[in-house]
């Protein structure tokens, strides 16, 4: 079988299957609920101890690296148990919580040589088994990201009238069931740093995620725009405070009740830890910016430009609708980005930002990110248009090339994820 940079679902389960068959003792593995479209959602047990660990992975359908992440750990503990016995927990992973859309995304696991696999190897050899090193062109030829609300890890709030995902009724029926001491949410960003959201502050655990990521070689986010109404407690480490949100609003004006949020009723302290794919050093470059309001209204030009420039492509291409629930699904979502242009820029406006390079850094490739997805996931709504290959093949050359992206091992994404969790369980177990 051909190296993937990550494995895709079905290789993910049965890996997954294979390990549990292998150590029956020490891990378990049982379905917790369903998807939209039936599929199963898998939770990997390690350990007996009656404090639980919940890890979820797989909350957004580009971003693998969590499931990866799931597994090792797992593994790990399988061969050596003392590491959880010695905390007295049970360290729970959902190993994907929206299997509906990593069938979509994962496409791009399976892409034609050329199509973003410049090398081969698989997750876990290391780094002398030359592990696939993708392209951003080939990463978004295939991209798929659902729209806001169609994303499990947000169920609407009670007063919206659109029913709750199933995915997402099975996340809190088992955060209800395990109440855990911590809950960790696995993510992964294209393009720039690393970044850890925390419900509650955690003495030492700022300095601890700035030492993993710093021996890592990894930048981290000067202050992310996730979160816009948290504390940026230190570079990279971002706190909810306590008079902080109760609900996320994004762009498109979608509300919901993160669930990470809602685990906050039984004490848990839920920990967002995201990954870059692409690392740009230039995110964590802490010096001031002469006039930050200029930098926000370069970024503001490019997104809103861009998104212009997008409409009159597709306009070009005349009167198409897409028709397979496939085609559905992307156009849908990169319709949503196509208009958020104008509240995102008020965001911006609104907000304290591009105040240091880093943040300004982060700014411009968020700029071009947001209309390069629509771009993408609008290409293959419409049957794969050449003006809209041409679009999108231009946009992810800039976007590599203005700012150096570099690939990050996909060993080194998951060592950041897996010491940060080691290293807040300790402090919290």
């Amino acid at each position: 079988m051909r190296g993937t940079p990550y494995p895709t679902l079905g290789e993910l389960l049965r890996r997954a299957r294979a390990t549990v068959a292998a150590r029956p003792g020490a891990l378990r593995l049982r379905a917790v609920g369903t998807s939209r479209a039936g599929r199963p959602l898998w939770l990997l047990s390690a350990g007996h101890g009656p404090r639980h660990i919940l890890t979820v992975a797989g909350a957004h359908a580009n971003e693998p690296v969590g499931g990866v992440t799931s597994l090792s750990l797992a593994e790990r503990f399988a061969r050596e148990p003392a590491l959880l016995q010695e905390s007295g927990c049970t360290w729970n992973f959902l190993l994907c919580l929206d299997p509906d859309g990593a069938s979509l995304a994962g496409r791009w696991l399976t892409g034609r040589p050329g199509e973003g696999l410049s090398g081969e190897g698989l997750p876990g050899e290391g780094r002398a088994a030359a592990e696939a090193s993708p392209t951003l062109r080939g990463y978004y030829r295939r991209f798929y990201r659902p729209a806001f609300a169609a994303q499990p890890e947000f169920p609407p709030v009670t007063s919206d009238p659109r029913p709750v995902m199933p995915e997402s009724e099975a996340l809190v029926r088992l955060i209800d069931e395990l109440r855990p001491v911590v809950q960790f949410s696995l993510h992964g960003v294209e393009v720039g740093g690393s970044f850890l959201q925390l419900t509650r502050a955690v003495p030492g655990a700022a300095a601890a995620y700035r030492r993993i990521a710093a021996d890592l070689g990894i930048p981290l986010e000067h202050r992310p725009f996730d979160g816009m109404g948290w504390l940026a407690e230190s570079p990279g480490v971002l706190v909810l405070p306590d008079s902080g949100p109760t609900e996320e609003r994004d762009p498109s004006g979608f509300t919901s009740q993160a669930t990470w949020l809602y685990a906050m009723r039984h004490g848990t302290v839920s920990a967002v830890v995201e990954a870059p794919f692409w690392s740009v050093a230039g995110v964590s470059d802490p010096r001031p910016v002469a006039e930050p309001r200029r930098e926000v209204a370069e970024a503001s030009e490019i997104l809103l430009g861009r998104a212009k420039q997008l409409e009159a492509v597709v306009g070009e291409l005349g009167p198409r609708a897409p028709e397979t629930p496939e085609e559905i699904a992307h156009f849908t979502a990169a319709r949503e980005l196509m208009d958020i242009g104008p509240g995102v820029v008020d965001t911006w406006n609104s907000a304290e930002l591009a105040t240091t390079v880093g943040n300004a850094v982060s700014l411009g490739v968020a700029a071009r990110r947001i209309p390069l997805r629509a771009a993408a996931m609008m290409r293959q709504a419409l049957g794969g248009a050449p003006a809209l290959d041409t679009l999108v093949e231009a946009w992810a050359r800039e976007l590599a090339s203005t700012f150096d992206a570099r690939w990050v091992p996909v060993t080194d994404q998951t060592e950041l994820q897996i010491r940060t969790m080691l290293a807040l369980a300790r402090a919290l177990v």
